[in-house]
């Protein structure tokens, strides 16, 4: 296992102070220049690993203004946690010393109404593959689906995704053994996040003593 090169916290702040520059139109020189210097990154050390959704509009490195071997990013449709997925953080934990993990779901999501869609008219979805994403995104969605949220599409909307993002990331703290061991004796720090589309910020809301 590689040393950390920096802590969690560390790695948060610079998360948070590259998503600043994000919504104000700023790049970072580092980001760019990366860019130039490829063929020097003959290693990996990434700052940060994070659990996003495959959504076209809300990549990573981007929204964080990360460059190249910045990030360790792992992208599927409803930033679901499933075995392939813990296994990848898993890898880069362990493997590049990285010591934040962060779980970030965004507004709008297709995949949250997808499942929405499919709790309302069960026969409608007919990929297999498909209902295997809805299977893992469910159990966050229905509690709420027996509350006043049911009668109010955009709230449940925002509270679904909300929902999927904790309990994915309560996934990674508690199913995984050797994510566990780091979270206890590395101070392997997992967080939740949303990104809105409409306002390009990432808000941390879960995991960081604010939930």
């Amino acid at each position: 296992m590689n040393r950390p090169t920096m802590s969690g916290l560390q790695a948060l702040a610079r998360l948070r102070e590259g998503n600043r520059r994000f919504t104000t139109n700023v790049r970072s020189l580092d980001a760019l220049l990366s860019h130039a210097r490829r063929a020097e990154i003959d290693r990996q050390a990434p700052c940060a690993i994070v659990l996003g959704c495959s959504d076209s509009r809300a990549p990573a490195e981007i929204v964080f203004d990360q460059g190249l071997g910045d990030l360790f990013v792992i992208r599927v449709a409803g930033n679901i946690v499933a075995p392939s997925q813990v296994g990848s953080v898993e890898f880069a934990a362990e493997r590049f010393g990285t010591r934040l993990v962060v779980v970030m779901g965004h507004t709008a999501c297709g995949a949250i109404l997808a499942t929405l869609e499919h709790m309302e008219n069960p026969g409608g979805t007919s990929s297999r593959n498909l209902r295997s994403i809805v299977d893992r995104v469910r159990p966050s969605i229905e509690p709420l689906m027996r509350t006043e949220l049911a009668h109010d599409r955009p709230a449940l909307l925002r509270e679904a995704t909300r929902a999927n993002v904790r309990v994915s990331a309560d996934h990674l703290r508690h199913g995984s053994q050797l994510l566990e061991q780091l979270i206890q004796d590395e101070g392997l720090l997992v967080v939740g996040a949303e990104y809105s589309l409409e306002t390009g910020d990432v808000e941390f809301f879960d995991g960081i003593g604010t939930d």
